[in-house]
C-alpha cells in the first residue's frame, strides 16, 4: 500500500497549507498595526513618517517594506531600502527616540 498522496490531492493540501499561512501572517501584522497605532497615539514612539526619515539620512532610496515589532520590552521598527545601486539595506531604529540601531545589507 502506497502512503503518497495522488497528484491532486497533494496539489490541495500545498494550497491550504499557503492559505492558512498567509491568513496567520496577515493576522500577527494586523496586530502588530494596532500595537504600533496604539502606542503613537500614546506618544510612546514617533510617526512612521519620522523613523521613515531617519532611515532614510541613513541610506537614501526607495523604502520597500516597515515592520514594527517588540524586542526585549522595546519597539523597533525595521525598514527595507533599495538603494540607487540596487542593493537592499534593513535598518533597524528605535520605535520611541528613531535613533538607528543597525544597518545591514538585507540578504
Amino acid at each position: 500500500m502506497s502512503l503518497t498522496l495522488p497528484y491532486c490531492q497533494r496539489k490541495i493540501c500545498a494550497l491550504l497549507t499557503v492559505v492558512l499561512f498567509s491568513s496567520a501572517c496577515l493576522a500577527l501584522a494586523d496586530q502588530d498595526y494596532q500595537l504600533a497605532k496604539k502606542l503613537r497615539q500614546q506618544g510612546k514612539i514617533l510617526p512612521l513618517e519620522k523613523i521613515i526619515a531617519n532611515a532614510r539620512n541613513e541610506k537614501n532610496g526607495e523604502v520597500l517594506e516597515t515592520e514594527f515589532e517588540a524586542k526585549n520590552g522595546r519597539y523597533i521598527y525595521e525598514v527595507e531600502i533599495l538603494d540607487n545601486h540596487g542593493q537592499v539595506w534593513e535598518i533597524k531604529l528605535d520605535a520611541k527616540s528613531g535613533k538607528v540601531i543597525k544597518v545591514e545589507i538585507d540578504d
